[in-house]
């Protein structure tokens, strides 16, 4: 049934321009008929509606979903270590080269020669969101007179709308403006498409407000849906009305409704409340079993971003040091060695012969190979819910309405479970504007490198309580020959504080079919040279 099932739905249209099909929506026919029971629809969830957790073959060749989201923010920088007289030059990146640079177009490669695709991550959501589409269009046409057959639809529908509004949350937030209440009905947000018939038509795009109504309607009516299971979930790889709670948390603090938001905080913390605590627990983080685990879906590309000293990419300095010697996450989530700052915060499953001990710097690049030989991670690097994110918007939240008690004590109890016993500053007790700073220095070092930390910049920058501004530098090495350590020139790239390009461009390929579809004004990126005395 699911090969039959894959077959009618697999190709529903890809809401993306290509260069081959010419089209920016190309529907096909199905026939319903051969949907028998919710059955049938839970395995078409599981089969393409869920992001897969496929193993990397590195970001040039076997891309996960939406990857570059490491590479923008400040939680990374170029690894220019030597290594066996090797460089460290991106060999396994170019095509993120427009990302990482922050270029107009963002395929562009980095001798500036050619471009590579720029609508994967765009193609795949909107096939996942088609598929959602058509789940929720042929759920009311499945059996639903026993018991069994209620909850079943009821769960299959909840899943559908949840995967549908985090979609397009996803998708707003990287091509979308930030959501400015004062702004959003006319920001533009992307195209929405949430009927199943086929049509063949020129999109142009929805507002943010349009946008985020579409997703809450989702989540609001994915919770009446859960309302409805009474089965226990058996596993963090399907939504379940905690993850509901979570993603409307999370919505609705973007959207600054900072009591709606604190509202369903609580309410995941009320079900599921539960933190590792690193003082007494010290097996790897990114781990099914993680007490801590809501919801994961998707891949997981780091360990080919950190490799060491051989894939181009290392945990920033400055994300390195904001964490202090008290910080059981400096220790447990990070690794050093010389210049090099990567990760720890996963279990290495196979080698190729012996693995080195922890002590040698060769076990960072042993263990991080195997992002290059089918890795299959257990949890994502971007599709992660955990409850310590609940923690973290309870306390923004409520430090954005005043209720600095109710603040600290969220972020303390997140805090007692990462920082060592006893420890001196073991508890924030500030207030005002350091409490709301504090609140988002906690939430960069706890999420590092779990997909928010571009999303929490840009959300930041329209805050009505406290706003904030930054810049971004990045430094990219142009060497003498590549694969090469001999160094031609450095160039530093520079995303300043009102740029546009804190919004990404639409992929070309889809402005390409849809002539009309207004883009975000991206400029071509202007680089300085980095004096050799640096």
């Amino acid at each position: 049934m699911k090969k039959v099932i894959y077959q009618l739905f697999s190709m529903l249209g890809l809401l993306a321009a290509t260069a081959s099909c010419g089209s920016f929506l190309e529907d096909y026919s199905q026939d319903v008929d051969y949907i028998r029971s919710w059955k049938d629809l839970d395995e078409l969830l599981i089969g393409d509606c869920y992001l897969s957790a496929q193993g990397t073959d590195g970001f040039y060749y076997q891309p996960n979903y939406a990857q570059f989201l490491h590479l923008i923010a400040d939680e990374v920088e170029e690894n220019n270590c030597a290594y066996n007289g090797s460089s460290a030059d991106f060999d396994h990146h170019p095509a993120e080269f427009g990302y990482y640079t922050w270029q107009q177009r963002v395929g562009i490669n980095e001798t500036y020669t050619g471009f590579a695709t720029e609508n994967t991550t765009w193609t795949k959501i909107y096939k996942c969101i088609n598929i959602a589409n058509n789940v929720l269009f042929s759920i009311d046409k499945v059996p639903q007179n026993k018991d069994a057959e209620i909850e079943g639809a009821a769960k299959v529908t909840g899943e559908a709308h949840f995967l549908r509004a985090y979609y397009y949350f996803f998708l707003v937030n990287l091509y979308g403006k930030p959501y400015n209440p004062s702004t959003a009905s006319t920001d533009l947000g992307v195209p929405l498409k949430t009927n199943a018939e086929v049509i063949d038509i020129k999109y142009t795009r929805n507002t943010v407000q349009e946008t985020y109504d579409l997703i809450l309607s989702d989540l609001q009516a994915a919770e009446e849906a859960f309302g409805k299971v009474k089965a226990e979930k058996k596993s963090i790889y399907r939504a379940d009305l905690t993850a509901v709670y979570l993603l409307l948390s999370r919505v609705h603090l973007y959207m600054q409704n900072w009591q709606k938001a604190a509202e369903y905080a609580q309410k995941v913390i009320s079900r599921h409340s539960r933190l590792v605590d690193l003082n007494t627990n010290t097996d790897k983080f990114m781990l099914k079993s993680n007490a801590e685990n809501i919801f994961s879906m998707g891949g997981d590309d780091l360990p080919v971003m950190f490799k060491y000293m051989y894939q181009g990419l290392r945990v920033s300095k400055s994300q390195y040091d904001i964490y202090t010697n008290n910080d059981l996450r400096r220790s447990q989530w990070l690794w050093k060695s010389g210049k090099f700052q990567g990760l720890t915060m996963r279990e290495v499953t196979k080698t190729y012969n012996q693995l080195p001990e922890k002590t040698e710097p060769r076990y960072y690049w042993y263990a991080y190979s195997e992002g290059l030989r089918g890795y299959i991670p257990e949890v994502s690097s971007i599709f992660w819910m955990r409850s310590a994110e609940a923690y973290l918007n309870l306390a923004e939240a409520e430090a954005y309405q005043g209720n600095e008690d109710a603040a600290r004590s969220a972020v303390n109890k997140l805090r007692a479970a990462r920082i060592k016993k006893d420890a001196a500053g073991l508890n924030i007790t500030s207030n005002g504007s350091q409490l709301i700073k504090d609140i988002r220095l906690e939430r960069r070092k706890e999420l590092m490198l779990q997909g928010h930390r571009w999303f929490d910049l840009r959300r930041y920058r329209v805050c009505s309580v406290e706003p904030e501004k930054i810049s971004i530098t990045h430094d990219y090495t142009i060497y003498a020959e590549r694969g090469r350590a001999e160094v031609k020139e450095t160039h530093r790239f520079v995303l300043t504080e009102d740029d546009a390009s804190w919004t990404l461009p639409i992929p070309n390929e889809v402005l390409e079919y849809n002539t009309d579809m207004q883009n975000n004004g991206n400029q071509w990126r202007e680089y300085t040279v980095v004096p050799t005395s640096e």
